[in-house]
């Protein structure tokens, strides 16, 4: 199922919809958190076809969403620089994923702070080792390809970072590919865990720092890291630069721990 299948039966009124052959985007029980986020956005985007560009999103992961469900959106508040539209995921009558978006027009600067490089040099995708997926959720094997970084971290520290892509043209906007991308990497807690078990995110915040992301030949740089974990919970920070350097999303996701 292309990226474009996934978002194409999507109105303008929302309301019910239904996916076929979705089973190339599911994540275990649920349609994968970057698809999900990004047929809320689109639902969004087609309930008011003038916003501004995106500035941040919010996402909220409460319960599985399958391949039928109800799309909501409303316009919460538009200001004269700063619109914020809801849209949800409704599946069997129940709120399965809640979304904020924040628009903003652009203004004159009034001081600048440039996003720093990633560090260390993660070298250029092109010239890395691919990525094994085949022990990988069916989204990922699917979708994506994926390759390592140069350089090589010790395997108790919980930061994964890999370069990231999508397998075929999407065809749709950068930042709709960005919103699919931004949330591909498993929780790098996982690289810390003390027994096997599940590990699930329960929602996603970012912000965008380019309102028109640009990469090379498809590649995003994507990370996780794992800034606490305790208590069966990490707090993590979700990062995703283009092939030059340049940063494109900053995030924080809240992650369940089980096992």
């Amino acid at each position: 199922m292309s990226v474009s299948n996934l978002i194409d039966p999507i109105t303008a009124a929302g309301g019910k919809v239904t996916l076929q052959n979705v089973q190339s985007w599911m994540q275990g029980r649920t349609l994968y958190g970057g698809a999900s986020a990004l047929v809320a956005y689109t639902a969004a985007q087609r309930a008011f076809p003038d916003l501004p560009p995106l500035r941040a999103g919010q996402i909220g992961f409460v319960a599985p969403v399958g391949g039928e469900f109800e799309l909501r959106s409303e316009m919460v508040r538009q200001g004269r620089n700063v619109t914020q539209v809801r849209s949800d995921i409704i599946c069997e009558g129940k709120v399965a994923l809640t979304t904020f978006w924040l628009f903003g027009t652009a203004r004159e600067s009034n001081g600048e702070y440039p996003a720093v490089p990633p560090t260390p040099n993660p070298g250029q995708p092109e010239d890395q080792q691919a990525v094994d997926n085949s022990r990988a959720p069916e989204f990922l094997r699917s979708n994506f390809d994926l390759s390592y970084t140069q350089e090589r971290r010790d395997a108790s520290e919980p930061v994964i970072r890999r370069w990231v892509r999508l397998k075929e043209q999407s065809g749709i906007d950068p930042i709709s590919e960005i919103i699919l991308m931004g949330d591909t990497l498993p929780p790098s807690a996982a690289r810390i865990m003390q027994r096997r078990g599940p590990i699930s995110s329960i929602n996603w915040s970012f912000n965008v720092l380019d309102p028109a992301p640009q990469t090379v030949n498809g590649w995003w740089l994507a990370e996780t890291a794992s800034d606490h974990a305790a208590d069966g919970y990490s707090s993590e920070r979700l990062s995703l630069w283009n092939a030059q350097g340049k940063q494109m999303l900053s995030g924080l996701q809240s992650v369940a721990i089980f096992g």
